[in-house]
């Protein structure tokens, strides 16, 4: 696979309602659409850093440097035959994870498209359908965030997933469960706000009968966690601190979750993604597929990975509805039935870009061959 050329688009998309989490307030996407060219076929990805260094320490100006100065140059300079062999070229670089994840995942839709399989038959996934779940940003009271969940739970989702802060925790879960009952398949992530100087306030959290709480305690953190679950009946599921195969056996060797989520972006790519889950089916923890607001390019990448067999809680994949007034693939990405989607079986992401949306959308382009870059 002789990669010719590599573009990117960066989009501004304004989100439907602005996303708040423990870390910060989001109205609007600021990412970059790459597209990876060879013998006649286009392969696509999507970074999902945010514009500010908060969630982990890449941001999309970050991304645009690492791909201009140092990936972009390597890739067009290296052969590649499969898209592993784009993690193993970066494995040399610490870190920038969601700038290597951008750039592997326009060549893993490439490759499957060039062998005329859907992305999620070339990772190995068998399911034809996944069942998909819904996050619930910060809202400025309870009573609004059991509106939006009254919405969510109408809509199918099958799994509700609210953020948290201190003072915006206990009051909170108690609300839902007295209006929607033990029934309801709810989540907390407080996306590292707590420390174990709130011990006590997080295990109050074990009364409510909760499928998981994600990642309580510091985003680099696996000891004090192991700490924590071993006081909490709630399963713990760590995000921001796992970003390898490495990582997620730490963890589980330490005992510090029961749960992992996967997010392409920050764990580096597909290929990495795969690891993490093939070690945790061999030790019987469960994982599921984080959302970081993409687009329907993104959206579609995590369709694909989900369709591997240890993803078996629902994640964060919500319909193209959700976040945005016009989503920049075609189809876009809607409910086979209420809170299922379908696992696209044509070659590659399965959908085709919106190229009237992602120029309305546009605000910088670049774009790179063998003859404009040092290779």
């Amino acid at each position: 696979m002789k990669i010719e050329r590599i573009e990117w688009k960066r989009l501004h998309v304004p989100l439907k309602d602005p996303f708040e989490a423990s870390f910060g307030r989001l109205a609007k996407r600021d990412f970059l659409l790459i597209s990876a060219h060879s013998e006649g076929e286009t392969g696509y990805g999507e970074s999902v850093a945010m514009p500010f260094p908060y969630y982990n320490e890449e941001t999309t100006d970050t991304i645009l440097y690492m791909l201009d100065a140092i990936m972009i140059p390597m890739l067009l300079k290296s052969p590649i035959e499969r898209p592993e062999d784009v993690d193993r070229l970066f494995a040399s670089i610490r870190r920038n994870n969601m700038a290597k994840a951008a750039l592997e995942g326009a060549v893993w839709d490439l490759y499957a498209k060039q062998q005329g399989l859907s992305l999620a038959h070339a990772l190995g996934g068998k399911r034809k359908e996944i069942d998909v779940g819904v996050s619930v940003g910060i809202e400025p009271s309870v009573e609004d965030v059991i509106r939006k969940v009254e919405g969510f739970v109408a809509d199918g989702y099958k799994k509700i997933k609210v953020k948290i802060k201190p003072g915006f925790d206990i009051t909170l879960i108690e609300a839902l469960r007295k209006r929607f009952g033990d029934s309801l398949p709810l989540m907390a992530d407080a996306n590292s706000a707590y420390t174990l100087d709130q011990l006590d306030r997080i295990k109050e959290l074990d009364h409510y009968n909760l499928i998981m709480i994600e990642q309580p305690l510091a985003h680099d953190d696996i000891v004090d966690h192991a700490r924590l679950q071993h006081q909490l009946n709630t399963p713990i599921c760590l995000d921001e601190s796992i970003h390898t195969a490495e990582d997620a056996r730490r963890a589980i060797e330490l005992g510090s979750c029961k749960i992992i989520n996967i997010k392409v972006g920050r764990v580096g790519g597909l290929t990495e993604a795969k690891k993490i889950h093939d070690f945790c089916q061999a030790h019987d923890v469960p994982v599921w597929c984080g959302g970081m607001l993409e687009s329907g390019v993104g959206r579609a990448h995590n369709i694909a990975i989900t369709s591997l067999p240890n993803f078996t809680i629902p994640g964060d994949t919500s319909a193209s509805s959700r976040y945005w007034t016009q989503d920049i693939v075609v189809p876009e990405v809607d409910f086979l039935r209420p809170g299922i989607l379908a696992v696209p079986d044509g070659p590659g992401i399965g959908y085709a870009i919106n190229w009237s949306a992602v120029e309305a959308l546009k605000v910088q382009e670049k774009s790179y061959s063998h003859t404009n870059v040092t290779i």
